[in-house]
Parts: C-alpha cells; sequence; structure tokens
C-alpha cells in the first residue's frame, strides 16, 4: 500500500483533538486551566437620609446649624433609649412662638441702616432658608417698662377727665405701628397680643404711672378705651387677635404697673370689657391673668364666675414664679379654655448654657406639654445697655437681638431658644405624643404640611445616644450635655 504522509498527520491530529475533548468533559478528570471567572461586586449601600436635624450647643460652638450626617429609618436592634413619636394622638393646636415687640425694641431696630433693617426683620419674620419664621407677637398696649418713658394713649393734665375719650390717641406709638406694617407685610398672618401695663393716670386711685387700681367708676370708660384701641389699630390695617386687661396684675412696683385683683379682673370682664367688644361686635379673645404660675387659682376664680367664663378665651402665664405645670392644672379644671404663655425674660447676668437648658426646658417643651397654645421670650431687642427702659423698668432684661451700631446686631439666647421652635413649627401645627423622660427633654409636632417635628433638650450632664422611633422604624442619634436639636421629617 502507498505510505501518504499528508494524511497521516491529518489523522494524528484528529485523533489528539479527540482525546483532548474527552479529558475536558470527563468529570473525575482535573481542568489543568480553568477559566478565571471575575469577583462578584456587590453594589454600595446607600443609606437614604429620612430626618433633617438642626443643633445648638450650649458653648456656643454650634448655632441653629443643619447637621450634615445622615439618619436614615431602619430596624436594626440597639440598646439605646427610644423617644417614640405617635401621630395619631393628638394635643392643642399652636398658635405660634415669638416675642413681646416692645416700644424700646423699635426705637433700637429703628437705628440699623435700612440695609440691616430690612435684612433684620426678614430674619426674624420671614419663612426663607435664612429666616426664623416668628408667628406671634405680644405689644403692649400704651407703654411697657421697656420703653424709654411711661405712657397711654390718653394722657391728661392733673384733674382732667375725659370720659368720651375724646383725646385718645395713638401717636405716642406711630414707630410702632409704622413697624407693625411691615412685619404683617412679611408674614400677614401672624397673630398680635396686645396687653396694657397701666390704665389712663386719671382713672386710677393713684396720680401715677406705677402701682395703684382702676377705680370702679371707670370699668365702662376703660373697656371703651379697648374698643377704640383695636378699632384705629384696625384702621391702620392691625389686626388685634387677643388683648389681657392687664400685665402682671399682682405686680404693682414696675413702672409701668396696675394692681387688678382676681375678683376686680372677673368683674371688669362681665360687666364692662366683655359686653363692650359684644356691643362693638369685636371677634377679638380675652385671655384672663398673665401672670406667673405660682397663683393658678386667680385665673380659675375668673373662669369659676359663671357670668364672666363666657368671655373668656382662656389664661395667660409667665414663669418668674411656681412650676410650668401649673397651666395643666388650670387646663384640667376648665378643658374647654385655652392656656398661653406669654413672657419669660433672659437675664444680663445669665450664661447661654444655662438659659438655654432651662428655657428650652421650661417655655418651649415644658408649655406645650402643659397644653400651651403659643410660647413667647420678652423683648425683641435692646442696645449694648439693656436700654431703652423707664424709669424703674427693667435694667437686666436681655433682647433676642443686641443692636452694637448703625450697621451691626448680636443674637442672643433667646433668638435661639424661640428660633429652634418658631422656624420649624409654624401656627396650624398640632402637638403630638412623645414620650418623655430622664435627661432628655422634648415634645413633638405635625404641621399643616404633615412633617413631624421633635424638639429635644439634653437636661443631663453627659452626651445621650438615643433612638427617634416613629411608625415602627427608628434613627439613632446624639446630644452633647446642654443641647438642644430640632429633628424633622415627612
Amino acid at each position: 500500500m502507498k505510505f501518504n504522509l499528508k494524511n497521516t498527520i491529518k489523522a494524528f491530529f484528529f485523533m489528539a483533538a479527540v482525546i483532548a475533548q474527552v479529558k475536558c468533559s470527563s468529570s473525575s478528570d482535573p481542568v489543568e486551566n480553568p477559566p478565571v471567572n471575575p469577583p462578584v461586586v456587590n453594589p454600595p449601600v446607600v443609606v437614604k437620609n429620612d430626618v433633617d436635624f438642626w443643633l445648638t450647643k450650649g458653648n456656643q460652638s454650634v448655632l441653629l446649624a443643619k447637621q450634615s450626617g445622615t439618619l436614615g429609618f431602619g430596624t436594626t436592634a440597639n440598646a439605646y433609649a427610644n423617644i417614640e413619636v405617635n401621630a395619631t394622638q393628638k394635643y392643642q393646636t399652636i398658635d405660634g412662638f415669638g416675642y413681646t415687640l416692645t416700644g424700646g425694641s423699635v426705637d433700637v431696630i429703628n437705628q440699623l441702616n435700612a440695609t440691616k433693617r430690612t435684612a433684620l426683620l426678614q430674619e426674624l419674620f420671614g419663612n426663607g432658608e435664612n429666616s426664623i419664621g416668628v408667628s406671634y407677637i405680644r405689644i403692649s398696649i400704651g407703654a411697657s417698662d421697656l420703653n424709654a418713658t411711661p405712657f397711654t394713649y390718653n394722657d391728661l393734665a392733673a384733674g382732667e377727665t375725659d370720659l368720651n375719650l375724646d383725646k385718645f390717641s395713638l401717636e405716642k406709638d406711630k414707630n410702632l405701628i409704622a413697624m407693625l406694617k411691615e412685619i404683617l407685610a412679611i408674614n400677614p398672618k401672624i397673630l398680635i397680643l396686645a396687653t396694657p401695663w397701666s390704665a389712663p393716670i386719671w382713672m386710677k386711685d393713684v396720680a401715677s404711672f406705677k402701682g395703684g387700681k382702676l377705680k370702679t367708676e371707670y370699668y365702662n370708660v376703660y373697656a371703651k378705651y379697648f374698643v377704640k384701641y383695636i378699632q384705629q389699630m384696625k384702621a391702620e390695617g392691625i389686626t388685634i387677635d387677643a388683648v389681657t386687661p392687664q400685665n402682671e396684675p399682682l405686680h404693682d412696683g414696675n413702672n409701668p404697673s396696675m394692681y387688678m385683683s382676681a375678683t376686680d379682673q372677673a368683674s371688669f370682664i362681665k360687666n364692662s370689657l366683655g359686653p363692650a367688644f359684644k356691643t362693638a361686635n369685636l371677634n377679638v379673645k380675652i385671655i384672663a391673668y398673665d401672670h406667673n404660675c405660682d397663683n393658678p387659682n386667680y385665673p380659675k376664680a375668673i373662669l369659676a364666675d359663671t357670668d364672666a367664663f363666657p368671655f373668656v378665651d382662656g389664661s395667660a402665664f409667665h414663669l418668674y414664679a411656681g412650676d410650668i405645670s401649673a397651666l395643666t392644672n388650670v387646663y384640667n379644671s376648665y378643658p374647654t379654655k385655652n392656656v398661653y404663655f406669654t413672657e419669660q425674660w433672659t437675664s444680663s447676668e445669665g450664661s447661654f448654657d444655662g438659659d438655654l437648658k432651662w428655657h428650652l426646658r421650661n417655655v418651649i417643651i415644658g408649655s406645650m406639654r402643659n397644653y400651651s397654645k403659643n410660647a413667647l421670650e420678652w423683648n425683641v431687642a435692646n442696645n449694648a445697655n439693656f436700654g431703652p427702659h423707664t424709669d424703674g423698668g427693667c435694667t437686666m432684661c436681655k433682647g433676642a437681638i443686641t443692636i452694637t451700631s448703625s450697621d451691626s446686631f448680636q443674637r442672643n439666647v433667646a433668638y435661639y431658644i424661640i428660633a429652634h421652635a418658631s422656624k420649624f413649627v409654624p401656627m396650624g401645627s398640632v402637638r403630638i405624643e412623645s414620650n418623655s423622660g430622664g435627661s432628655l427633654q422634648n415634645v413633638a409636632f405635625i404641621t399643616p404640611s404633615g412633617s413631624k417635628v421633635l424638639i429635644v433638650e439634653n437636661d443631663g450632664s453627659i452626651t445621650e445616644t438615643f433612638n427617634i422611633k416613629f411608625n415602627g422604624k427608628w434613627v439613632t442619634t446624639s446630644l452633647e450635655a446642654g443641647s438642644v436639636g430640632t429633628y424633622t421629617w415627612k
């Protein structure tokens, strides 16, 4: 047979390929050079930020600053304490947070140049990113002790009277009225509470702005004084939402001031002020008392008067004496009537860290957890000498703002006390349930847009790590001792 080298070589390579294929298909033989598969790379876990967090520290190293950390709701168990927020359990509707706009505040704010003045009013009363959204202000009917001098709207020469109030005039408050108009242009919905420090001297039993009592024969005339004030303010475009008959009626040592017992206030409301408002068709709230938490029996005595009761919307409180729980005491006795917190001052001798803790615990968290519809610090602004004030007025009251020159101002502790609530809890929000105990004092709200807000103050001496629990999930956060945080989420 003729040998064919070419065919032999083809056959050889064919058989080699077959053998190699058989080896590769055998499960019992190892693969000498297996293919290398790329490693499986899992995508990074992205934690969504669910909760925004604004912080102020007692040492002032952080002041109402939004924090950049991520707070995402989850269900990973831990051993930290829980603040559990329950939006289904609702309490009082909130009217707002703010200050008293005193005549002295107006004077010093007006010392700023036009650019700085406009910027400050926008910051205080606006709703922008750099504003704190003050939604409630208190003003004096006539002068308070933080005006440069005492006055009323019907001041007469000694021995004169003006039973028809023909000489009534708002002229001495023209600068206040002008600023109120600017504030209303910024926030047309802001609520205004008006309070007298004294009746006109000729209506009193002493010839002085300081102390004394309203003579009973002038009860009806003084009621007309309120009516005329409200009507003339309305003519200026300023709606008064509520009045109290007298600032601190049991403190007659201020300048100006006037003593008014609970019996006298009940008589004035039921026989004069209430009927005068009704006759004039004024839809203005009458809020009783407006003094310290150490005497809840004063507003309860007025509300116990069956003739005064229909005219009274509720009771107002300060906390220079007593305990904030007095608001709940009165509320529980008369649950159809509202309670309000209308004044607390910060002292020129106080410390930022001490005042931040005390006022957040009592004025903001405390008043809200005791059914108040508002929370107000004292005056908006003053100068570096804590003026202006009357002769005998408060010499140590520190404003939320200190005006330091025509182009600069300083934000003080009262600014941050209010801002931690006013910036995040608008009018119409509702307090909701949150458990409170230990050093983590807190209060929660749901806003008209459905956002949840939790204000927490660490009243202890060490940093606290804790969970904010809502609808079965939680975020973990921490606060240094003496710090306050406002947390918001949808």
